[in-house]
């Protein structure tokens, strides 16, 4: 019993001081690589436990889905704001984060009431070819998340997102007047066609990227246009190292960041009335100033009223109007959302633009 007690001790006292080394020292490389070990131990762990097959495939599921978090949560809010004062109590709470996939596991042993144990050398030479298949599905499904966070995180898209959050605020309009004079009157002139055009589109920018990891969709940014040939196309976007990040013009060399990029166009119909509310909204918006709510696509919350991300920016400009085709809180529709949430067929397809 006192060994038991002393190794329970001696282990608290290693993973204190690991952590400890780990705020202290770590930078972006060593913490995703740190999370990524400990997700891949887990789901090991898990594999050789005693619980049922479904138990284990979710915990495998929560335990990939816990990464994603925890790699977004540190580039983002972590060494995104490296410089300023929540640098090091964001940094505590990602070391922190290291403890989500335990407390998983002891919430489901309570609930279970199953005994969790680590498996011995003689445990593990016993285990039968017909678990290790049982199992691997659930790895290759997290070995495919992992993956594609890696993907998701190359050092030139890292360098692209964390120049954008630079760029970026959450609380204050960074952006005002990208908007021309001779955009609005291009939007005004398109209202003899009684139709709004949605883009939605698989870009392989950065915050496309990121945004995946969230909504496990292929498409996930979405564009307002007045006319067929996008010659109006408007989004909230990163700027694209032109303009702060905010409601900005688009064009089309903007979505071709991939050898597979490409874009889905829909039509709405619309009265001269609705679609000129909506360019109003938007000249107003220009006026007023706008940013891009990066935060939000975690959150599902604005601090202010023109603070969006792409698809709420789509859905809200269409609510103004009386046009959304489905209820939701703008906050929560994704851009695929648009497309999908189409129960009554309100939207027409035009074409598809490939690069």
């Amino acid at each position: 019993m006192v060994d038991l007690y002393l190794r329970g001790r001696l282990i608290k006292w290693i993973a204190f001081i690991f952590m400890l080394g780990l705020f202290l020292f770590a930078n972006l490389t060593i913490m995703v690589i740190t999370f990524c070990f400990l997700t891949v131990g887990m789901i090991i762990r898990t594999l050789l436990s005693e619980f049922r097959k479904r138990v284990k495939l979710g915990l495998c599921v929560v335990y990939g889905f816990g990464l994603a978090i925890q790699i977004v949560f540190t580039v983002i809010a972590v060494f995104g704001s490296k410089g300023t004062l929540i640098y090091y109590p964001g940094k505590v709470f990602a070391v922190l984060l290291l403890l989500l996939p335990f407390f998983v596991e002891q919430l489901v042993v309570i609930n279970k009431n199953t005994t969790f144990y680590l498996p011995s050398i003689e445990d593990i030479s016993t285990i039968t070819f017909a678990e290790l298949r049982n199992g691997q599905e659930a790895i290759g499904a997290i070995l495919d998340k992992v993956t594609k966070v890696g993907k998701s995180f190359t050092p030139e898209k890292l360098r692209a997102l964390l120049k954008d959050l630079r760029n970026n605020s959450a609380t204050q309009y960074v952006n005002n007047g990208t908007l021309t004079e001779k955009y609005i009157e291009s939007a005004y002139a398109t209202l003899g066609d009684a139709r709004v055009y949605l883009a939605i589109s698989n870009t392989g920018s950065a915050a496309s990227e990121i945004i995946s990891l969230f909504t496990q969709k292929l498409y996930n940014h979405a564009s307002l246009s007045f006319d067929y040939d996008l010659n109006t196309i408007i989004s909230y976007n990163g700027g694209a190292n032109v303009y702060p990040p905010g409601m900005n013009p688009e064009i089309l060399e903007y979505f071709h960041q991939k050898k597979d990029a490409s874009v889905l166009i829909y039509s709405l119909e619309t009265t001269t009335e609705q679609k000129k509310a909506i360019i109003d909204k938007i000249a107003a918006i220009n006026k007023e100033g706008s940013a891009y709510n990066l935060i939000g696509l975690v959150t599902k919350r604005s601090f202010k009223p023109n603070i969006m991300f792409c698809s709420q920016f789509v859905y809200k400009m269409l609510e103004y109007a009386g046009l959304q085709y489905f209820n939701n809180k703008a906050g929560h529709v994704r851009p695929t959302d648009l497309i999908e949430l189409d129960y009554y067929k309100k939207l027409k397809f035009e074409y598809e633009i490939k690069f």
